[in-house]
């Protein structure tokens, strides 16, 4: 059974968030050749300010 984490920045739409499932999921399904329904993708949505980029939080960099 394939399983994706996915970590990113929290601010993404609900239909992005939908998006990167489904293209996560076929591109295992056929890298692996492992059913679609045994294939699992969990998104971890990182806080901006708990997200540091060359020593600074991505809130204060405002992305």
């Amino acid at each position: 059974m394939p399983f994706a984490q996915i970590y990113m920045l929290e601010g993404r739409t609900p239909e992005q968030k939908k998006a990167v499932i489904e293209k996560v999921t076929q591109a295992l399904q056929e890298a692996t050749g492992a059913p679609k329904e045994t294939i699992r993708v969990w998104i971890h949505e990182m806080p901006k300010e708990n997200w540091g980029i060359a020593g600074v939080s991505a809130k204060d960099l405002g992305r």
